[in-house]
């Protein structure tokens, strides 16, 4: 990495005329400028372009800088640089890929080629290059690139507001100098950032081959019914706290996130092998699972489990077809096991037809009847499942 940028170079990267970089240089708007434009100041001299435009004054963005609120410019050094020189025909040439699949793979990644590639950028896609040309097929690798690209964004959305909450914020707390501070958060992030890679690779090696064993054991026990491609037959189960609004209103909102976290860490540590969280919405979770049995034995044991916490959560299950897209799971059946959520109590657990004639070892089922749910022109059959007596076996 270059020791300095040009001051026509920091200026055309931060978006504005040498002169006013200048200036901003010669009244401290950029406090770690020492006559020399270091990536560290040239990063702090586009985050005070972003600010101008926003309408911040430079009194504002000078006391801000003074009191280390935009000290993380001074960790642009530790990563590498973003000299985007290639265009996306050199991209095509250098990668075999054809320029609109190139567009394609970044749209589905949430990324953009307008200000060209970098030498990391043009590496990316030969990797790519290699997956496509291993035959991997095409669909597939795009919703992958999908899932990659919301997952990262979330993981990096999650590390730079945790490092912010956690390390920043105490630090502005404690009156740490500016500098000092912009100094021992840099220090830090040296430490810390490498790491980063292969605990997510060791993570992703140890859940994949969860994954794959539970996919062998599916295919072994699952009744496929002819599912088209791209569709699977799952058990969906929807759970959320009730009353959870009142809950907030009683609690705070802080609180009755702590009450979240405990309700979606339970499920979490509970679940069957075959199981698991697809994603949480507020209060929701949605689980999916190939084994309605087992999942309908897990909701019931649950509910006795927690039977004393407060507020009690309700569970919602149903079995059926799915299409498969992204990491998620859409469609009727989906929509249908949302719905059935919606109309259960607190401790309950209420399923469908479907979901009792895939059994539950334990389980008693009670006809509760033929129910009209929003959005569904035929009434659903429910049923309240709960623990067999052992008096009816």
């Amino acid at each position: 990495m270059s020791d300095g940028f040009s001051l026509s170079e920091v200026a055309r990267r931060a978006g504005v005329k040498p002169a006013t970089l200048r200036r901003w240089a010669d009244t401290g708007v950029i406090p770690d400028y020492d006559g020399t434009w270091t990536p560290a100041a040239a990063a702090h001299a586009r985050i005070v372009a972003r600010l101008r435009e926003r309408g911040h004054t430079l009194k504002e963005i000078r006391k801000a800088g003074a009191a280390g609120r935009l000290a993380f410019a001074f960790t642009e050094d530790l990563f590498p640089g973003d000299d985007r020189v290639y265009s996306i025909d050199d991209a095509a040439d250098e990668t075999g890929l054809e320029p609109a699949l190139i567009e394609r793979i970044q749209s589905a990644a949430g990324t953009s080629a307008q200000d060209g590639f970098s030498e990391d950028d043009l590496q990316l896609l030969r990797y790519i290059a290699a997956v496509l040309g291993a035959g991997f097929p095409l669909v597939a690798f795009l919703q992958l690139v999908r899932v990659y690209g919301h997952a990262m964004a979330q993981i990096a959305d999650a590390e730079v507001r945790l490092f912010h909450l956690y390390v920043h914020e105490p630090l502005m707390r404690d009156g740490v100098p500016g500098m000092e501070m912009a100094e021992e958060m840099e220090g830090l992030a040296r430490e810390i950032l490498p790491l980063a890679s292969p605990i997510m690779e060791g993570m992703h090696q140890r859940f994949l081959q969860h994954f794959v064993e539970q996919d062998v054991v599916g295919h072994m026990e699952a009744d496929s019914g002819g599912a088209d491609l791209g569709r699977l037959r799952v058990a969906i189960a929807f759970a959320d706290l009730a009353g959870y609004t009142r809950l907030t209103e009683e609690l705070g909102d802080e609180l009755a996130v702590d009450a979240v976290e405990r309700f979606v860490e339970s499920v979490e540590n509970t679940l069957p092998d075959d199981a698991r969280i697809v994603k949480t919405i507020g209060d929701e979770v949605m689980v999916v699972a190939s084994d309605a049995g087992g999942l309908a034995d897990w909701a019931v044991g649950y509910q006795q489990l927690i039977r004393n916490e407060r507020p009690l959560p309700r569970i919602g299950m149903h079995f059926g077809e799915v299409v498969y897209r992204d990491g998620d799971y859409y469609g009727r059946e989906v929509n249908l096991s949302a719905r059935v959520v919606a109309r259960t109590a607190g401790g309950e657990v209420l399923v469908t037809r479907p979901v009792v004639e895939g059994g539950g070892a334990h389980l008693a089922f009670e006809r509760i009847g033929e129910v009209k749910l929003k959005g569904f022109s035929n009434p659903t059959e429910l049923f309240l499942a709960d623990m067999r007596d052992d008096s009816d076996r």
